[in-house]
């Protein structure tokens, strides 16, 4: 079973993915944690991707594309995945589109999360607390939601529009454990 979840900052879907992934027995493929793990492999590429972190830059398409590939050619995703963080880009989503294709995969459901931008600042402001991060100011967190809405959010519309049987809407407001039933529903149909 392959899952894409789509979403903005603060929406759940890294909790979701996390819960789906034990739930379904597959790994949850979140950007940020195979970035890090790629890092601590000490490769010409994790220093590459050390001092593009470090420098404040992002990975770029191609480097990202590589790593994932790597990542998702590995044995534990051979009975499927949770995509979290990712394809964020028009050309991360080709590269996956084709990728699936090559290795005769499909996609089985994507999942886009919609909350309002009051609940996600809430969300975003309260973890920050709970994680004592400073990065996580109301004009940060705007800044993050207008960044997934110019480039990400055009992606969860494609995939809408081209997998409308496989793609559904789940209201990010509601309770954990509720969101966590409805998306183990849709999975099972």
């Amino acid at each position: 079973m392959i899952l894409i979840f789509f979403g903005p900052p603060g929406a759940g879907k890294g909790t979701q993915a996390s819960l789906t992934s034990k739930s379904l027995n597959i790994p949850h493929l979140s950007t940020g944690d195979i970035l890090r793990s790629k890092i601590l492999d000490n490769d010409s590429l994790a220093n590459k991707l050390k001092f593009i972190i470090d420098s404040g830059n992002l990975v770029s398409d191609d480097i990202l594309n590589t790593i994932i590939a790597d990542r998702l050619n590995s044995s534990d995703c051979k009975n499927g995945f949770v995509l979290d963080g990712y394809p964020r880009t028009i050309k991360q989503k080709d590269f996956l589109i084709n990728f699936l294709k090559l290795h005769k995969l499909k996609i089985s459901k994507i999942f886009e999360f919609k909350i309002d931008e009051s609940n996600i600042i809430k969300r975003i402001k309260l973890r920050s607390n709970i994680e004592n991060r400073q990065d996580d100011r109301d004009e940060v967190i705007k800044t993050r939601i207008n960044k997934y809405l110019q480039k990400t959010k055009p992606l969860s519309d494609y995939f809408s529009l081209n997998y409308p049987l496989d793609y559904h809407v789940i209201n990010g407001s509601q309770q954990i454990q509720k969101i966590q039933d409805d998306i183990l529903k849709i999975t099972k149909k």
